[in-house]
């Protein structure tokens, strides 16, 4: 009787352990669908970003064919430049979305999840930091009357990301202000006013 109970036990261990890696297989292999892409539901949807129209930028700032040539350059120099920081950034947004969907502890989880955003912010500043140079270099081969136009352009532009963005904010619940914490009062302490 008792190797009848072990038996059974063995059994019963064995086919949960297959049914568990049958799941995890599952999980793992399956694609993710947009459903599930988002992680917090109150986080904003991406706004419809506009396609850039190189040429009519071109014939906005009348570009002559010399500046088009410098200016394709700067571009492609800048793109080589950033090709190895994307990379680095598609890889640690791979490796954040593995630690989310990993069973490990919600404490080791939410530790190394701020490791890696401190890690993807360094990462946006050293992209940003390329992308200010970029823009430096353009402006120089511009002449003044193309400078403010360009100018102006920046503007318009700010102006339309501002109006979609508060769009957005408009959608976003409200949050909560944030209040500092106050010492606790005794009798014998004296007020500042």
């Amino acid at each position: 009787m008792k190797k009848l109970l072990i038996l059974a036990g063995v059994l019963a261990l064995t086919m949960s352990t297959q049914v568990f890696a049958a799941d995890t297989a599952a999980v793992t292999n399956k694609e993710v669908g947009p459903a599930q892409k988002q992680i917090c539901p109150c986080a904003p949807k991406k706004v419809h970003k506009p396609k850039f129209d190189k040429e009519s930028f071109e014939k906005r700032l009348k570009l002559t064919d010399e500046q088009k040539e410098q200016a394709r350059l700067i571009r492609q120099k800048g793109h080589e430049q950033m090709k190895p920081i994307m990379e680095k950034m598609r890889e640690k947004k791979a490796e954040m979305n593995a630690v989310r969907m990993s069973k490990i502890a919600p404490q080791f989880q939410e530790e190394k999840l701020v490791q890696l955003r401190k890690e993807m912010h360094e990462l946006r500043l050293q992209a940003n930091e390329i992308r200010m140079q970029n823009m430096k270099e353009f402006e120089a081969i511009l002449t003044k009357k193309q400078l403010k136009e360009l100018q102006k352009m920046k503007k318009e532009g700010r102006k339309a990301f501002e109006k979609n963005h508060k769009k957005q904010l408009l959608k976003m619940p409200p949050m909560e202000p944030a209040t500092p914490m106050e010492a606790p009062k005794t009798p014998d302490a004296p007020v500042k006013k």
